[in-house]
C-alpha cells in the first residue's frame, strides 16, 4: 500500500493524516481518498482529468511534473506528496 500525504493547506478537504491506499499508479491510489473527500478531486484534477496548474506532486521525494504523475507507478513502500503549488514574487 503507498501512503498519500496532502499538504496541511488542504486541510478540510483533504486527510490531515497521512493515508494508505492499494494501486499500481498514482492514479489509481489516489482514487481510492476521492470517494473519503468529496471536493478533493475538483481541486487536484481538472475537468479533463488533468492535474491542475497549481497542484505539485512529489513521489518518493521527486517532483513529477503535471499528468506524467498520474501514470507513475507505485509500490508498497511509495511516498505520495501532494501539495498546492505556489508562485510569484
Amino acid at each position: 500500500m503507498a501512503t498519500v500525504h496532502f499538504t496541511a493547506h488542504l486541510d478540510g478537504i483533504a486527510p490531515t493524516e497521512p493515508l494508505k491506499v492499494d494501486g499500481e499508479t498514482v492514479v489509481e491510489a489516489l482514487s481510492h481518498v476521492w470517494p473519503l473527500y468529496k471536493r478533493l478531486r475538483g481541486y487536484v484534477l481538472d475537468d479533463q482529468d488533468r492535474v491542475r496548474k497549481h497542484i505539485a506532486i512529489f513521489i518518493d521525494g521527486n517532483l513529477i511534473r503535471g499528468n506524467a504523475a498520474l501514470s507513475h507507478p507505485v509500490s508498497v513502500e511509495t511516498e505520495i506528496h501532494v501539495l498546492q503549488a505556489l508562485s510569484g514574487g
